[in-house]
């Protein structure tokens, strides 16, 4: 019952307040879980206790010390990797993926042009 809530809730959040919060709530869950406080995840990140304290309150926090903090609950690859594969919805959004794979940049998409 626990796994449907779960998942029930992840479709739920829908803007990045919502995310962050929740990514605060499971942080703070996994520093407990590995019985550290926050002093000790700060001396062992190098992020500062203030920083951490934001973190779990509020969800704000920069992504170089989102990175260090999951390096210490070694999160290291989960966080490495967070866009290493493509999300596709639709058949059509595969076959834009599949043709624009190994491309080094993204071009605006061209509208209809009349030459005059």
């Amino acid at each position: 019952m626990n796994n449907i809530l779960s998942a029930l809730e992840s479709y739920m959040l829908d803007n990045a307040d919502d995310v962050a919060k929740a990514m605060a709530d499971d942080f703070r869950k996994r520093r407990i879980e590995k019985n550290l406080t926050r002093e000790q995840v700060a001396e062992l990140s190098g992020v500062a206790v203030s920083n951490i304290v934001r973190f779990e309150q509020k969800g704000l926090i920069s992504l170089k010390n989102l990175i260090s903090l999951a390096m210490v609950l070694d999160y290291t690859s989960e966080i490495k990797n967070i866009f290493s594969q493509p999300k596709y919805s639709t058949m059509e959004e595969l076959t834009q993926i599949r043709k624009n794979m190994g491309k080094s940049r993204a071009y605006r998409k061209s509208s209809a042009r009349t030459e005059g």
